[in-house]
This record gives structure tokens, sequence and C-alpha cells, in this order.
């Protein structure tokens, strides 16, 4: 069955940027999925890479990551050997997270199966095109924060 016609609602940017960010979060997440990794295993070890090393806490505001669900992705990444908690130097009673050798090859071959997939989601438009969408992206959701 077809969808029925909504053209009032399928033509707000805001339901076409929707379905866009839906297939790119799809994409990724099949490319992820790949390396045997999700996306907001993803995300946190990205930022683990970018912040170590960084206080639990810290790394969950980052993220913007409820603290509950964060324990949770550390858990899971801590298990495979991708990352270590240690006391933070800076305030023994906090942890401090760092990637591992392990987690530091795997982010790489994330970031590059998550490239790929981002070149198929954008794959309908030129070099300048990409360009531009990507800053005019930048723009509006610069005004979101």
């Amino acid at each position: 069955m077809s969808e029925a016609p909504l053209p009032a609602i399928r033509s707000l940017p805001s339901w076409l940027l929707g379905r866009a960010a839906a297939r790119g979060r799809a994409l990724v997440a099949e490319a992820l999925a790949g390396e045997d990794m999700r996306m907001w295993h993803h995300v946190v070890l990205s930022a683990v890479r970018d912040l170590a090393p960084v206080a639990q806490a810290d790394l969950g505001r980052g993220v913007r990551l409820d603290p509950k669900d964060l324990v949770g992705v550390l858990n899971d990444l801590q298990s495979a050997g991708l990352v270590v908690r240690e006391p933070d130097p800076k305030d023994r009673r906090k942890n401090a997270v760092s990637l591992t050798d392990r987690g530091a090859r795997l982010l790489k071959r994330c970031e590059k199966a998550a490239r790929t997939a981002n070149d198929e989601l954008l794959a309908p438009l030129s070099a300048a095109e990409r360009e531009q969408f990507m800053a005019m992206l930048l723009r509006i959701s610069a005004t979101a924060d």
C-alpha cells in the first residue's frame, strides 16, 4: 500500500530533513553493524578519543547522553577492550575514560564506514552541492544550540 498523499506536510523542510536524517542514520547504522558497532557506541568512542582522558560525567554532557545510558555504553565498550576507566588524575573520586589501542583501531574502521555511508547518502549531489548543503546544515543546526 502506498503512502497517502500529504503534500502540505511533505513539502515542509522539517519533514524532508527528518526523512533524510532517518535515511542517513539507517545507512550509518548498517555500515557500523559491519564492524559490530552501534551508533551510540561509535559516538562515545569518538568523543573519548577527542577528549581523553575525560571524566565520565563530562563525557555524558559532551555527547548529551543520559548518565544511566552512558554507563551501559561504557560497560559495553570496556568489556570489549575498547576503553578503560581509571581514577581521574584531577579528581580521584571520579572515573576518567580513555581509548585503548584496540578502540583506536576499531574507531578508524568505523569512521571510514560512516564516511562511506554518508557518501552514499549524498551521492545525488555534486561536490559543490555537497559543500553548500553541509554549510547550510551547519547554519541551521547552529541555531538549535
